[in-house]
């Protein structure tokens, strides 16, 4: 591993009487820090998206778009888990900013050379790089929060925390079309435009992931303050265990992980729910132009409500988790994954011309998605010790993006091509049914046990 990302030593502790203001102060300071990287990454994952439209305009077919789509779900699914492994043995504060300046410069590239655009080949393997880069953001992430926030307040943290991937997809749409008028007019005729859908996002991303580098702190321990479970005396387990020490790869994954089999529900889970929440945003823009006659300035504010919609769903989704099935998370996703299907099937057959009742769905599902979204990656944070939360989100990870999203962009990309748009809704229509079923079998599963000392 680079001596740079390796975890941050303990140092001396600080005095009792500063240990109180000093880890209020930073809990706030990590938090913003991995709240907008994390958000920063998503203004260039999936920005591919509403270049789309323009790129069909240069002759590439729909199918062949999905396909050149589907490279970021297939990296980013094997490096979520691969870089979780590495991640739960790394320093959160390089590990998330490193990453995304990486995604940052791969964006640009397909900005401002135009051979990245050239071929569907070409443009697979920079949307596959940049996936893979992208990797680098959740892991770190999760291990910020599993260090800084104990487990009986870690549902409503990571909740707020979730709403990251909104804030970010949501203002990826409008800076994308600020690029194309932007660049459309600093660059002239030798540019389309479009270029600036990759540009000014990934500059914006890159001055973020400066900030978050000056936020982020790995661990308590590693600024003079005593473990979480110490300070708010909540701890995960009746024995008192804080799991402090680095664990080995092999006893992440064979010991704490791959033996679960709540893990791997919910990692099935998460097939079904990336195939409906990708299925539905990523061809947004493609489906309601040529569906729905929306133009690009009508389908970006869609785009935007979608994503935005998120923010109060993921909080509710978090609060009645909590509250209302006192920390069961499948009976929240089993209500959540119902009214998705509900919105979907209003979304599919409203017919052209009632723009409001298509935003107004649009709205509902982004509403109500990311509840369930959030739920799997807070229950692999619950069900295994904090120095394994990266390997276990990452393995959920790895399966709703290699099952779930990577089927939504290729395979239903060809779907529509041959068999049309209602082929491809009834695979989000049937992916909803199965993710409530998967949900419904976890219903009475909690995560690690609180015991109040």
């Amino acid at each position: 591993m680079l001596k740079l990302f390796k975890p941050a030593l303990p140092v001396e502790r600080l005095p009792e009487g500063k240990i109180d203001s000093e880890y209020k102060k930073l809990r706030l300071q990590v938090f913003i820090g991995i709240f907008i990287g994390y958000a920063a990454y998503y203004l260039i994952r999936k920005n591919f998206s509403m270049a789309m439209p323009y790129l069909k305009e240069e002759g590439y077919t729909t199918g062949e778009l999905g396909l050149a789509l589907s490279a970021i779900s297939i990296s980013y699914g094997i490096s979520k888990f691969v870089m979780g492994t590495v991640s739960d043995r790394s320093n959160a504060r390089y590990f998330l900013p490193v990453g995304l300046i990486l995604a940052g410069i791969v964006s640009l590239l397909m900005g401002f050379v135009p051979f990245f655009t050239s071929s569907v080949t070409i443009m697979f393997i920079m949307l596959f790089i940049n996936g893979w880069f992208q990797g680098m953001g959740w892991p770190p992430s999760g291990r910020v929060l599993v260090h800084w926030f104990s487990v009986s307040e870690r549902g409503g943290k990571t909740a707020i925390w979730n709403v990251a991937h909104n804030v970010g997809g949501g203002l990826m749409a409008p800076l994308a079309i600020a690029g194309v008028s932007i660049f459309a007019t600093l660059m002239g005729s030798s540019y389309a435009g479009y270029e600036g859908i990759f540009i000014l996002p990934a500059l914006v991303a890159i001055l973020i992931a400066i900030i978050s580098f000056i936020l982020i702190r790995d661990t308590p321990q590693s600024v003079g303050l005593p473990p979480i479970e110490e300070y708010r005396n909540d701890f995960p387990n009746k024995m008192k265990k804080t799991f402090e020490t680095e664990l080995t790869t092999k006893e992440i994954l064979f010991k704490y992980v791959l033996n679960n089999k709540w893990v791997w529900a919910i990692a099935i889970a998460n097939i079904f729910v990336y195939f409906v929440r990708y299925g539905v945003l990523d061809w947004a823009p493609t489906y309601l132009s040529e569906e729905k006659g929306f133009n690009m300035d009508e389908s970006s504010t869609a785009y935007f409500l979608y994503e935005w919609a998120g923010i109060p769903g993921t909080l509710l989704c978090g609060y009645i988790s909590d509250k209302v099935f006192k920390g069961r998370r499948g009976p929240a996703g089993v209500v959540f994954m119902l009214g998705v299907l509900i919105a979907v099937l209003v979304y599919w057959f409203n017919p052209a011309g009632n723009p409001m009742i298509d935003i107004i769905s649009l709205i509902a599902i982004g509403f109500l998605i990311y509840g369930p979204v959030m739920l799997i990656g807070l229950q692999a944070l619950d069900l295994v010790p904090k120095k394994a939360a990266g390997t276990a989100a990452g393995l959920t990870g790895l399966f709703g993006y290699l099952g779930g999203s990577v089927a939504a962009n290729a395979i239903m990309g060809y779907v529509v091509d041959f068999s049309g748009w209602n082929a491809g809704f009834t695979l989000i229509t049937i992916s909803c049914v199965l993710a409530v079923v998967v949900f419904a079998c976890t219903w009475n599963v909690r995560g690690q046990e609180v015991v109040k000392g």
